[in-house]
């Protein structure tokens, strides 16, 4: 019986990491194949489980971090992420003190505040810093000279 709930519980774990590509659910997958392998051979079901928990973690805390270093390596920045450090134009003046501040970035408007509490006049060059909800965190850039 043990046999076979370790086959689902493996063919499950795999079906959701070729869904999620999370690289979370693969290391559980194989826990399980470790496990499924430890039932051909009659290990007792707390020893199936312990193998199956160690080994999982064990995979988890010890190659995650390797193979997201090499999987995500190339990986283009998508959507906000990728707008910082791009230079926008102020279209209204950005004024931390009165919450207000509006950018133009790649045609796109977006609300602005400066990373400091200085004021950044409108038609003024800006850089993207950071991004904190829908806002962009900027700064002037600075003119070389």
């Amino acid at each position: 019986m043990m046999v076979m709930i370790w086959l689902v519980i493996l063919v499950v774990m795999a079906v959701i990491e070729i869904i999620t590509l999370g690289l979370t659910t693969v290391w559980f997958a194989g826990g399980a194949l470790v496990a499924f392998i430890f039932s051909l051979f009659g290990a007792p079901v707390p020893l199936q489980i312990t193998v199956f928990v160690i080994v999982s973690l064990v995979l988890l805390f010890l190659t995650r971090p390797i193979a997201l270093k090499y999987f995500n390596n190339g990986r283009l920045k998508t959507n906000a992420e990728g707008l910082i450090g791009k230079c926008g134009i102020v279209l209204e003046d950005i004024n931390n003190l009165h919450a207000v501040g509006l950018v133009q970035v790649d045609g796109m408007e977006w609300s602005a505040r400066a990373t400091d509490e200085c004021t950044i006049e409108k038609g003024q060059e800006v850089v993207i810093r950071a991004i904190s909800g829908v806002k962009l965190i900027v700064e002037e850039k600075k003119t070389e000279g």
